[in-house]
């Protein structure tokens, strides 16, 4: 018996190719979505912020969103971790592009600087968003959590005494300070008082890098 094989072609076929590029445009939708709701949460907070509004702002259909999600939780748990990844990864760089033993003062500079007060749809989730956070669904307060344990280890990383318990609780201690006076620095309509928070806090948190 006479067997013909029939070589397969290189190039993929018009279904094959039409299948990858919805497959491409439905990822790059996804990541614009996610991209929009990221800033929006830290923008609007958890509850200002809506499906409707988000895909607008994305230039998608609102009937398009469960295409993307099985649930608006579900949003907002990829939105809240691409914002907490964002803001590890700015400290992370920080630290990184220190002067030996100037890592935790740059990243203290960083966090309570005016620029970080001002925008903040770019800036910390936690800070922007501590308050709303334990009301939110459980997927939504995990990646929180999860990015809230690698800054503090980040922190921890940069201290001479670091891997021993007590750099870790006083990392624990310099995030929440951190966060602390951010949140009440943008809660006064003063700036005078806002600054003033923000250089008392970075003066008395010095003796914590040591």
């Amino acid at each position: 018996m006479m067997v013909i094989m029939k070589s397969k072609s290189p190039y993929p076929s018009t279904r094959s190719a039409a299948r990858s590029s919805t497959q491409s445009r439905k990822e790059a939708s996804h990541e614009r979505i996610v991209e929009v709701a990221s800033r929006a949460i830290r923008r609007s907070g958890y509850d200002g912020t809506g499906v409707a509004d988000i895909m607008k702002e994305a230039g998608l259909t609102h009937g398009g969103f469960y295409a993307h999600f099985p649930s608006r939780d579900a949003l907002l748990a990829e939105a809240g971790d691409r914002a907490g990844a964002e803001s590890v990864a700015i400290a992370a760089q920080i630290a990184a592009a220190a002067p030996p033993g100037e890592a935790l003062r740059h990243i203290m500079q960083a966090y309570l600087s005016e620029e970080h007060m001002h925008l903040i749809e770019t800036g910390c989730p936690v800070s922007a968003l501590g308050s709303e956070m334990p009301r939110q669904a459980p997927e939504v307060r995990c990646v929180a959590t999860l990015h809230i344990k690698e800054m503090i280890d980040l922190i921890a990383r940069q201290m001479p005494d670091w891997g021993q318990s007590a750099a870790h609780e006083r990392a624990m201690l310099l995030l929440c300070s951190l966060i602390g006076t951010t949140i009440v620095s943008r809660a006064v309509d003063d700036p005078k008082l806002s600054a003033a928070l923000r250089q008392a806090a970075l003066k008395h948190l010095a003796v914590l890098e040591k």
